[in-house]
Formats: structure tokens, sequence, C-alpha cells
């Protein structure tokens, strides 16, 4: 015998559960619409009801961003080391083992040479899903090397940050890449060789204390969280409420920490405007 009964016929005998296949639809996080891939893919991975910027990979950036098959990558085969054998709720050599064979990264950034309507340029480009886009040894000597590319050949940086902060499992070793790329930088700025800046959610940590936020342009995508720690943690350490919006692109160009806020669909081109004043 049932050991309930149902008070109310709610559930129609022929209903039937929707036959959407894995994968195929995507719910929108900020307004809830259901928006098939290929159409999300189409219109760059934006919400085509609220204008919801999507997190997505270094993978689908570059392809948004640089002309066709120009893109080169380098340092591809670069992975992390464990210098401190860090073990937090498993060894830090099986988490990165672990995230290269789920995601198909060797670490958090891309780095390479391509073409932005046929401009060359040296690209940085991070990606959240590897360790949650932390900033280790890897992804600072990548980097570096990217910005010596740029300075050597004379050609402009771009670096598209997406990153919760340097990695807690590298310790020193992961801070050390905040002066590393910064001093690299500031001899690309002697050369007067132009640094772009792109702020993507979230940019946050050790990241935003360094390369991110040191561009000759700093440009944000629509409401993307920028900032060093996170609000929380903001809140909880001065146990006051903070302003609408804090730590949000729009928040950021109203106090003059970034010089534009730019949709995704028009990065491409607002790029291509600021190169062509630039060099």
């Amino acid at each position: 015998m049932a050991w309930f009964k149902r008070s109310k016929e709610n559930i129609s005998p022929d209903s039937k559960k929707s036959d959407i296949p894995d994968g195929q639809w995507i719910k929108c996080d900020s307004c809830g619409e259901i928006i098939h891939v290929k159409q999300l893919e189409l219109n760059h991975w934006v919400c085509l009801k609220c204008d919801y910027h999507f997190r997505i990979g270094s993978a689908a950036y570059i392809k948004i961003l640089l002309d066709g098959s120009s893109f080169k990558e380098y340092d591809k085969k670069m992975k992390s080391g464990d210098p401190l054998q860090f073990t937090d709720t498993k060894k830090y050599t099986d988490r990165v083992v672990s995230t290269i064979k789920k995601t198909g990264l060797n670490d958090a950034v891309k780095t390479g040479v391509g073409q932005i309507n046929g401009r060359k340029v040296s690209l940085a480009c991070m990606d959240f899903k590897f360790i949650g886009g932390s900033m280790g040894s890897v992804v600072g000597e990548k980097i570096a090397r990217a910005i010596d590319r740029a300075y050597e050949s004379r050609m402009p940086m771009i670096i598209i940050s997406q990153s919760g902060g340097a990695r807690m499992m590298e310790g020193a070793f992961s801070l050390m890449q905040m002066a590393k790329t910064s001093t690299r930088l500031a001899r690309l700025a002697e050369a007067k060789i132009p640094y772009i800046s792109v702020l993507t959610d979230p940019t946050t940590g050790g990241t935003t204390a360094s390369y991110a936020m040191l561009g000759d342009v700093n440009i944000a995508e629509p409401k993307a969280l920028v900032g060093f720690a996170g609000p929380r943690v903001i809140k909880q350490t001065i146990g006051k409420d903070l302003p609408k919006g804090f730590q949000r692109s729009e928040f950021l160009l109203d106090n003059g920490f970034v010089d534009f806020i730019v949709h995704r669909k028009e990065m491409k081109q607002k790029i291509t405007q600021l190169l062509d004043l630039m060099m």
C-alpha cells in the first residue's frame, strides 16, 4: 500500500517530460530566458533579451576578437609545478591533472599572436574554467613572454582578464607574478607600445592589483565584477552596506577606474579604433 495519497490531481496523466537534448539550450542567469546554444553563439554569447554577458572561455573570446584563423598560440605546453607540495581537499598536482583533463587547457591563460582587422597584436586571454582563472607561475610567465613578444616586435599588447586572483596553492610564487608582469608592462610603456586591458566578469584579486588595471586603456564588459576583494568580504570587514552596483563596471566607470564599457559585439571594432589612434 502506498504511504501517501495525492490530495489534488495537479499533474495530468498525459503530461510528458520536455524532450530537450542536454546542452542544446541555456537559461540566462539574469532574466531566466531559455536560449538555444547556436543562437547564443551567433550573438557572441550575450542574452538576446536582457544583454547579459555570459562567461565564455578563451577559445570563444579569441574567435570573437581575432580575424579568422590568424591566431598562433605560443607556450601551449607549459604546465604548473607544485613547488610547495600543496594539499587541501586534494593534492595540487591531482587538481591540475584533473582540470587539464576536464577543460582541455594546460593552464588559465592562452597566449599568442593574431590579427584584429588586419592589425597584428600580441594577445593573452584568461579562462575562468581553469581553477577559477587563478594566476599562478605559468600564467605569469606566459603573460610576461607575451608582453616580451609585443616589445620585441613593437606590436600592441592586449590582455583579456577573467580571474579569481592569485593561486593560493602556489603561495608567494603566485604573488611574484604581479611584480613580473607589471615590470614588463612598464618597459612596454617606456617604449610607447600600446597596451589595452579588457576586464570581463570576474576580474578580482591579484590580477586586478597588477596587469588588469595597468592598461593605457582599460575596457570593461557591461556589469562585469571588477575589484580586489569581493563585495561580501568587504561588507563583512567594514560592517556596512555597500553602494548599489558596487564593483560592477558601471560603478567603476562613474568613479574613474575604467575608461570604457563596451558591449562584446562591439569590442573588436572599439579596439581597432583605439589602435588606429594609438599607433
